[in-house]
């Protein structure tokens, strides 16, 4: 976990990688709880068999949207400021799926400080958050989150 003291501190951080998180597993109850929720229901992510005949992946994959929704979990297990009282998701700029999650996977992120603007009451960050799997060769999932941070 890196503890980050103010956002002094974060601004500091501009253009360092300041975080990895812990592995995530994505089982396929995971995959099938994110269809439930969603509604997305297509076969690639929850017919095992017809995955293993038709898939180009050779099995289920996850849902990008399910890769994309554990960000605030794997930055919350992997950054802390010390000083902010509250912090909201404030948008995404860039997402891309380069790779698919195999179900069965684990996953964790790398986050970047890409910059920090103040913001009447804290500061608005961008982060450039890569999700890698293990054993894989490309990311699974970049994208440029952006928070709104208060002191």
């Amino acid at each position: 976990m890196r503890e980050i003291a103010s956002l002094d501190e974060l601004k500091a951080l501009v253009g360092q990688e300041v975080a990895v998180s812990d592995w995530v597993e994505i089982s396929q109850e995971r995959v099938n709880q994110f269809a439930e929720t969603t509604g997305d229901h297509q076969w690639i992510h929850l017919d095992v068999e017809r995955c293993k005949r038709e898939s180009p992946f050779g099995g289920p994959i996850a849902h990008g949207y399910l890769t994309l929704s554990l960000l605030p979990m794997m930055m919350q297990n992997s950054v802390r400021m010390t000083d902010v009282r509250m912090g909201v998701n404030y948008g995404l700029n860039k997402v891309r799926f380069p790779a698919p999650v195999p179900v069965g996977s684990k996953v964790r992120s790398r986050t970047t400080v890409v910059s920090v603007e103040d913001i009447p009451g804290g500061a608005q960050v961008t982060w450039l958050v890569t999700v890698e799997r293990e054993g894989g060769d490309k990311p699974v999932c970049v994208a440029e989150s952006i928070s709104r941070r208060y002191t």
